[in-house]
């Protein structure tokens, strides 16, 4: 009875094990679709941490399309890291549109981290990009901003490798620039606002990347400020501080050699002072060693007097000479 027991009991858990580790159902289901897939190869994908359902329903959904494809494809896109069911999508929507896409290149385009189905979406269905507000100026300086919108096509040959959308906008932005820049007016690109869109796309901006231009509108023109002026005003504001700094320098240069002048002045006429008090020391000498005598050092004094009032004379106004009142009356 234990005996017996004990058996019950291992068979469940070998049962237990047996579908843990195969997926009954999910063999079943493909065996009602008409897809043949060994029990083995359910368990080997479990031993390689594969998880079953990522690779069984995708391959059930492939041959119903018609699709030939292999669990042994199937099976390494995942271990490789991709999208087994997102490939599939995309090879049933590419053979629905009459789009030629073998395995190996949407499993390529999937592992360099593009989504392949909506690029193959976008190869049926254009996608329009639109471009933000980009700023030019024409030669007579006034500023243009232009808006565009790109219709692209998604080229599948050119996905892997290919430039995205942001070289894209980045490539029509100078396009932008450069036919504005090159016109004489603005006026002339408000006129004519598709001239833009012609030599931008004559200039083949699709070329090394993952897309085909099919148009490019204009969606938008909008005249901006007067750049030029705006630049002149602004250089000759700067001219002006260039001129005021320079005066600025030699005023402070002048400055500079009249101080310069009144520091050698005022040196002079210390060591004129300086001579001057070192005559009544000499006079006083001469007469002490007898080399000057009391009436020379009177008849120095009386030409000194002399000198003094003729040049007090000569500094009074010729108006005031004559008309010195009169001592007495």
């Amino acid at each position: 009875m234990l005996s017996g027991l004990i058996m019950f009991v291992l068979i469940l858990i070998l049962v237990g094990v047996f579908f843990t580790f195969i997926p009954i159902g999910l063999w079943i289901s493909a065996l009602a679709a008409g897809v043949h897939i060994g029990i083995i190869t359910l368990f080997g994908m479990r031993l390689r941490r594969v998880v079953p359902s990522r690779i069984v329903n995708p391959l059930i959904k492939a041959d119903k399309a018609g699709l030939k494809v292999t669990v042994n494809q199937l099976e390494a896109h995942y271990l490789a890291g991709g999208n087994v069911d997102r490939v599939v999508n995309a090879l049933i929507a590419a053979e629905r549109a009459g789009i030629e896409l073998p395995f190996e290149r949407s499993a390529a385009i999937d592992l360099a981290g593009r989504d392949v189905l909506e690029a193959v979406q976008m190869s049926v269905n254009p996608k329009v990009i639109e471009t933000p507000m980009v700023s030019a100026v024409a030669k007579d300086g006034i500023e243009v901003r232009v808006m565009a919108r790109v219709t692209v096509r998604a080229n599948i040959d050119r996905l892997v490798g290919g430039a995205g959308e942001q070289t894209i906008i980045a490539r029509v932005g100078e396009g932008i620039v450069t036919t504005v820049g090159s016109s004489n007016s603005h006026k002339e690109v408000l006129e004519n606002p598709d001239a833009i869109s012609r030599t931008v796309l004559g200039k083949g901006l699709d070329a090394g990347t993952a897309f085909e231009i099919l148009s490019i509108d204009i969606a938008d023109v909008d005249v901006g400020r007067n750049i030029g002026a705006q630049l002149q005003t602004d250089q000759a504001e700067a001219d002006k501080r260039i001129a005021q700094a320079k005066a600025e320098e030699r005023r402070a240069m002048a400055v500079a050699r009249e101080q310069e002048m009144l520091a050698a002045v005022q040196e002079m006429r210390a060591k004129v002072v300086e001579a001057e008090a070192q005559v009544p020391l000499a006079l006083a000498d001469a007469l002490r060693k007898g080399k000057l005598g009391v009436f020379d050092y009177y008849q120095l004094q009386n030409l000194m007097a002399d000198t003094q009032m003729r040049d007090t004379i000569s500094k009074l106004d010729p108006k005031d000479i004559g008309n010195e009142p009169t001592p007495g009356r």
